[in-house]
């Protein structure tokens, strides 16, 4: 395998760079504190070694060359993030509920829901598959049997994204109390929605490899 440090390094500045994945990270650490954040990440980490299986497999081969397959998973991916995003906005119109509400409803829904969410927004993403199948090759040596550096730099990666996550969710969780203002609240939903939004329609416009 050759460049591996290189290779962190680039994982890393991508890693950081804001996505859908911040985005759910980010709303559910504010909705539930750290334990929202951290089955959020889990579900995240979850989808990533699927993919890492995935691509080595080479079922992300075939999604991304099939045009039907990386249609479904992009639409189906793109409603998720759009559908996420409404809701989050949503969420804002009805901030008249009470706390004992918020805190039956994040006791009865968190568990699943935060993983559910961090897992689906990753897996349904087949710009992930792409990502695996154009970024990781580039540091495997030619002609040789590439099952064991993808299994590393995909163990890697998500590694260090859930690394990066648990620091994020530590920073976001530090200034919940400035973050859990009403307006601040208000203000970081209706961004957080419309980057969903964003992301959605974005992903829905995304073409597959021809």
């Amino acid at each position: 395998m050759e460049n591996f440090f290189l290779f962190v390094i680039m994982s890393i500045l991508l890693i950081i760079l804001p996505g859908p994945d911040t985005a759910i990270a980010t709303k559910n650490t504010l909705a539930a504190g750290r334990a929202g954040g951290f089955k959020t990440i889990f579900g995240t980490f979850c989808a990533i070694l699927i993919h890492t299986i995935a691509a080595v497999v080479g079922l992300s081969a075939i999604i991304v060359k099939s045009a039907f397959l990386f249609s479904v998973f992009k639409y189906v991916g793109a409603v998720y993030l759009v559908y996420l995003g409404v809701k989050t906005i949503w969420a804002i119109k009805n901030k008249k509920t009470t706390k004992q509400d918020e805190i039956v409803s994040i006791n009865k829904l968190g568990n699943k829901s935060h993983f559910k969410q961090g897992f689906l927004t990753n897996m349904l993403n087949p710009k992930v598959a792409v990502f695996f199948l154009t970024f990781l090759p580039q540091f495997v040596d030619p002609g040789t049997n590439t099952i064991g550096p993808f299994l590393l730099m995909g163990l890697t990666y998500a590694l260090l994204t859930a690394i990066w996550f648990v620091l994020y969710i530590y920073l976001v969780d530090q200034i919940s109390a400035f973050m859990k203002k009403p307006q601040t609240t208000t203000v970081i939903e209706s961004i957080t929605g419309a980057v969903l939004i964003g992301f959605g329609v974005k992903l829905a416009f995304e073409k597959g490899s021809q």
